[in-house]
């Protein structure tokens, strides 16, 4: 009789990290959180995919995102846009909007932990911001209706990235 043993495959760590921010008592600051709740279907059946609610930041983030290959940020932010208008910035152009418009505590946290990830060579080549100019930014629970209204848009919009990204190929490391 011979011992077979079963191989147990373990399911590779998810490539994109979908990373909402903002802080969800702060009416648009909500954003990160909204998309993310609007993305978890795609999410449950995509296993290369992980959504990460970052909150307003803090450093135990450097890790998941020096995992990543590729990186999505959803956050409210100001991009001198109608509220409601989404943006798509990638790369370098990513990396600027994060340095000009750094007036928030968690996007100076997000350049920062950029440097780490930089200084540990493991900033994921693929990096994409997906804003969305806010409205209102004070005490509430709810996104003000702009903002609200381009939730679906987006989704929409990170979908389209991640489709253009997968017809690329594997990113360059």
């Amino acid at each position: 009789m011979t011992d077979q043993t079963d191989q147990v495959s373990t399911p590779a760590a998810p490539t994109t990290l979908i990373l909402g921010l903002g802080n969800v008592l702060l009416t648009d600051e909500a954003l990160g959180a909204a998309v993310l709740q609007a993305l978890a279907p795609l999410a449950q059946a995509d296993p290369d995919m992980l959504l990460l609610d970052g909150g307003t930041l803090s450093f135990t983030l450097a890790g998941p995102i020096g995992e990543a290959a590729q990186l999505v940020v959803v956050d409210a932010a100001r991009m001198g846009q109608t509220p409601g208008t989404v943006r798509v910035l990638e790369g370098d152009a990513m990396d600027a909007q994060l340095s000009k418009h750094a007036n928030n505590v968690h996007e100076v946290s997000l350049a920062d932990l950029f440097d780490i990830a930089r200084l540990t060579d493991s900033l994921p080549a693929r990096r994409a911001l997906v804003g969305v100019e806010p409205a209102v930014v004070d005490w509430g629970r709810e996104l003000s209706p702009p903002v609200a209204a381009a939730v679906p848009e987006a989704v929409a919009a990170i979908e389209a990235l991640l489709a253009r990204w997968r017809s690329e190929g594997a990113p360059a490391s």
